[in-house]
């Protein structure tokens, strides 16, 4: 199913099959993750302050989640041509300097950013594997304090995976993504 509209995926919706190259040279699918419970797919990116910022906590949710079935994947939405910093070779390199432990990979076309509707970096879609299809359970921010982890009173993605692992409904299914805007290639 198609995103019902041009602004990409809402929640329920089932996201199509992507392929993109990570940060280790290997192309990665959606379809990797098929014996997973859900993907943490986080549109993320070197450059952006914001990411930065998040950086220690979305190791944190891989490193927490991964082996419960959740992995953390993130996406390079940013046109390296409009930002440079955001090349391959830079994301190969910051990868290694912060030591991801989850895959990092490039979407140089940007059509799954599109096709997701991302507007900003970091975004967060949690996915959950419905019998093969993962469908969108959570849009938006990783908790309530981009500045400052320690301060967040809310944290929406641990929530949502939370729920998702007990069966449930996330208590929450979408927050304001507060981040950089996407660097989209220039027409």
């Amino acid at each position: 199913m198609m995103p019902t509209d041009r602004n990409g995926y809402e929640i329920g919706e089932t996201v199509e099959g992507f392929t993109l190259k990570s940060t280790s040279g290997e192309m990665i699918s959606l379809s990797d993750y098929n014996s997973e419970k859900g993907v943490i797919l986080i549109f993320d990116c070197n450059t952006c302050p914001f990411s930065q910022g998040y950086n220690e906590r979305i190791k944190a949710l891989h490193r927490k989640y991964a082996d419960q079935g959740f992995p953390v994947l993130a996406i390079n939405p940013n046109d390296p041509q409009v930002s440079p910093g955001d090349s391959f070779d830079k994301m190969v390199a910051y990868a290694t300097d912060k030591n991801f432990p989850h895959t990092y990979v490039q979407d140089t076309s940007q059509e799954v950013t599109r096709a997701f509707g991302a507007t900003n970096t970091p975004h967060v879609f949690v996915l959950n594997n419905e019998n093969g299809s993962f469908k969108v359970a959570y849009i938006g921010a990783i908790d309530n304090n981009s500045r400052d982890a320690s301060a967040a009173t809310e944290h929406y993605v641990e929530d949502a995976v939370e729920a998702l692992l007990n069966g449930n409904e996330p208590p929450v299914t979408s927050a304001k993504a507060i981040g950089c805007s996407i660097k989209w290639k220039r027409s």
